[in-house]
């Protein structure tokens, strides 16, 4: 289940209180008259199956709320309520296979974000990973894919590609721009340094390192588990199984590919350094791809609901138009 935290002036929340009374899957309506300051209004507080939720929230945007007010969205994890199941069951699909796309929109607005920790992230795991590339230490490889926070640009990067969201894109691209050839570089740095002290060894050849030979040797099947792990992805970042995105983190070799462009950079070897330019290419291409198609399907699929949603008669009693959105007709 999802709740819902509503914020409105006293003449539109008379209309949300009609939507959400009028959909079956809504329950635990609570109207608060003027207790909201800030802006002023009314708070209506609700809870709403997981399944419909992002259909509801569609109406309460119709209403002009974010504009005049606010709507915050928060999880229930536990519900005990008969009433929750029957809304539940009005609502057609699974609450695990559902998609609130709101919820996803802020939270890969929030991980596009060129933050200094960002940065340091992306350094410290190819730090990491440059480490485990010279020792060939497969377990440093996948720590260093655990740091690594490029997922997030790159599932900002496919809502946006499948939501038409040119800022978000740019805001996605930029971190990805500016975060992997900082990582780099200081792969790069570290190496030199490390041999300049005797740390690392003078010479280097991956040839003598068959345990992470992978990073630098891509093929067809570097493309297929990228392209796998991407639609896993998305799918984890949109439905409630969240825990699946870790599987995610460490199945790619976004970082270390990165990462050995650096260290082979500090050797001289330009052949292991376009080898993992290539694998990185190849596996951010694959996550991408796959992230814009999963998210492409799932879209369509909201898309026919919230149309059918449309076509609801109840929307006349929140003065809503019936059959189509109230957002395009003002656009028109």
């Amino acid at each position: 289940m999802i709740h819902l935290r509503i914020v409105a002036p006293e003449d539109v929340s008379h209309q949300a209180l009609e939507v959400l009374t009028a959909a079956p899957s809504v329950l635990n309506i609570v109207h608060l008259h003027g207790a909201a300051t800030k802006p002023d209004g009314d708070v209506i507080l609700c809870d709403v199956a997981r399944e419909d939720a992002s259909v509801i929230i569609g109406d309460l945007k119709e209403l002009g709320i974010p504009k005049s007010g606010s709507i915050a969205v928060e999880h229930i994890d536990t519900s005990i309520s008969d009433a929750a199941v029957a809304a539940e069951k009005a609502a057609p699909g699974l609450p695990s296979d559902a998609v609130v796309w709101e919820e996803v929109e802020g939270r890969t607005s929030e991980d596009t974000e060129l933050s200094f920790s960002f940065v340091l992230f992306m350094v410290a795991a190819m730090q990491i990973a440059a480490v485990g590339i010279i020792l060939d230490q497969t377990i440093l490889i996948v720590g260093a894919m655990v740091v690594g926070p490029e997922f997030g640009p790159l599932a900002g990067l496919c809502v946006a590609l499948v939501n038409l969201q040119a800022g978000l894109a740019r805001r996605s691209l930029r971190a990805l721009a500016l975060g992997f050839p900082v990582g780099i570089a200081g792969a790069l740095l570290t190496t030199l340094v490390m041999r300049g002290i005797d740390v690392f060894p003078e010479d280097f050849s991956q040839a003598g390192h068959p345990f992470t030979a992978f990073i630098s040797s891509p093929d067809f099947l570097s493309f297929f588990v990228a392209f796998v792990a991407g639609s896993a992805g998305m799918l984890s970042l949109t439905s409630a199984k969240s825990g699946a995105l870790v599987g995610v983190l460490i199945s790619v070799t976004t970082i270390p590919a990165a990462s050995n462009i650096g260290v082979a950079a500090a050797y001289g070897d330009w052949s292991e350094a376009r080898g993992a330019a290539l694998q990185l290419g190849l596996n951010l291409a694959g996550i991408i791809l796959a992230g814009v198609l999963t998210l492409f399907v799932q879209r369509r699929w909201y898309v026919m609901r919230r149309r059918k949603h449309l076509k609801e008669p109840s929307r006349r009693a929140a003065g809503l138009p019936v059959g189509r959105s109230a957002r395009k007709a003002k656009s028109g």
